[in-house]
């Protein structure tokens, strides 16, 4: 992965939030990620895939769900940068929203079934 694919990748609004989120959890469904960021699962799914792609995330299935999370193995540049990013904009719209919306989400994956 190169910095200009890094930040081309972080440029994108859908792709930032998502990074975000997964920075502050361990991991997370994609039915986690569409409920936070109010989008539909095909657009963040495609994102998801971008981002895998580029080998920012790795994802794993589990029964009927795909949990993601920041790659362990990217350069420790990029992951500075993840981290930084995360606590300079927990206070900021819109990842305070994001936030707060998968805390209240009902059904979490942990539950009997995904929302």
């Amino acid at each position: 992965m190169t910095a200009t694919e890094f930040f081309s990748a972080l440029a994108n609004d859908t792709r930032l939030r998502c990074l975000m989120l997964l920075s502050r959890h361990d991991q997370l469904c994609v039915c986690e990620l569409t409920h936070a960021l109010g989008a539909s699962q095909p657009h963040i799914s495609r994102h998801l895939a971008q981002l895998r792609e580029l080998g920012l995330v790795t994802d794993s299935r589990r029964g009927l769900w795909v949990y993601y999370r920041i790659n362990p193995a990217i350069p420790s540049w990029a992951k500075a940068v993840l981290d930084k990013t995360a606590s300079g904009t927990e206070d900021t719209s819109p990842f305070v929203e994001d936030e707060a919306m998968l805390e209240a989400m009902a059904n979490r994956p942990g539950d009997a079934r995904c929302a």
